[in-house]
């Protein structure tokens, strides 16, 4: 189904950094900053096909209107400033162009600030973190999109793995231990929340300590072999050397495909990245639910992909690891692997989500 939409790029606030959101860039832009490193591939399949999936028309002929920019751009990760405030005059603008239209609004808002709102009415609301006990209506969330690392790290062929005796768990990246300095980062993050009249959720330092204990009750059982590899700080985010980051990006998929399973676990916000990333390597995740919220949980069945266990259950961790890989058959274990490949492709990847980014919405014909 072709949406028609409606986005202006005047709307889009003229500054350094900031660019459409990946949804409308390739009706105007379309170009991939640096094509030799992998992660700024991430939207090449969508743009080739977006023409396909959406019409840009005027205002009076849209199913919807999409914001031209993430909201963060509003909110930024500083109390005040000067873009954060010409932000919100711009995109105000467009808002109450698109009201006095009377058509829809989609407002992608990503991020790891999960309970910060927008604060207009009767919008669709498209976040990449969600807590599902305050879900909004119409509030959904879309994946973090990665570049598809089987094509790009893996000379484009799925490593399909056997089914061992004992069941191996990788995880690679950060964790943090409880110590007095997290605990006092956790109280200033309430502090500075409070100051600011935010809702208090969830310190983004304390989903780094849930890995933690996560690894820790995994790397200490007998049920199950630990494949980690275990850092201090982010060593690829935030980064601005692409050499030294397409290494770490080569070590972070080799942690994937040579385990059976991964730790997927909320890091600073109440979302995974490392969730679509297993997927799209053909991985079974090992999902820590803490509250979250998915990307086309009207859709999905997550539990049918996931080894599911809920933040009350981390001490069972290792049991449950191990009693789904007893169960599993060795056909059904290569069947899964390709069935999570195949979710990924088709639904999460940047190209898979706008595909089926119709469904969203209650739009005559559609189905």
């Amino acid at each position: 189904m072709q949406l028609k939409i409606f986005s202006d790029q005047k709307y889009l606030l003229d500054a350094e950094g900031v660019k459409p959101h990946e949804m409308l860039r390739p009706f105007w832009s379309g170009k991939t900053e640096n094509p030799q490193y992998p992660w700024f591939n991430h939207c090449d399949e969508y743009i080739e096909t977006a023409q396909l999936l959406f019409n840009l028309v005027s205002l009076e002929e849209a199913d919807l209107a999409v914001m031209p920019d993430d909201w963060k751009t509003v909110t930024g990760e500083v109390w005040y400033s000067s873009k954060n405030q010409a932000a919100e005059k711009l995109y105000m603008q467009f808002i109450q162009l698109v009201q006095q239209a009377q058509k829809p609004l989609v407002v992608f808002f990503s991020g790891d600030c999960a309970s910060d709102n927008v604060p207009f009415e009767d919008t669709y609301v498209f976040r990449t973190a969600d807590f599902q006990s305050k879900r909004k209506p119409k509030s959904f969330v879309y994946p973090q999109f990665c570049e598809d690392l089987v094509k790009f790290y893996l000379k484009d062929q799925l490593n399909i793995r056997q089914k061992s005796v004992k069941p191996t768990v990788g995880f690679c990246g950060l964790i943090k231990e409880n110590t007095w300095q997290t605990r006092l980062k956790t109280i200033l993050y309430y502090l500075h929340r409070f100051y600011r009249r935010k809702p208090i959720d969830y310190a983004p330092i304390q989903g780094h300590v849930l890995r933690g204990r996560a690894a820790k009750m995994i790397s200490e059982s007998t049920l199950v072999e630990d494949n980690f590899i275990i850092h201090n700080n982010m060593v690829f985010l935030g980064k601005n050397d692409f050499d030294n980051m397409y290494t770490s990006r080569v070590n972070f998929v080799d942690n994937i495909v040579s385990s059976d399973y991964v730790l997927c676990c909320r890091g600073a916000g109440n979302y995974s990245i490392r969730l679509f990333e297993t997927l799209c390597c053909g991985r079974i995740p090992i999902f820590i639910n803490t509250d979250c919220v998915l990307p086309f949980d009207f859709a999905i069945d997550w539990k049918k992909y996931c080894i599911w266990i809920e933040e009350h259950e981390l001490p069972n961790i290792s049991e449950k690891v191990a009693e789904f890989h007893a169960q599993i058959t060795p056909q059904e274990f290569i069947d899964l692997q390709y069935e999570c490949r195949k979710l990924w492709k088709e639904w999460l990847s940047c190209e898979g989500f706008f595909s089926k980014f119709y469904l969203h919405f209650n739009f005559p014909g559609n189905p």
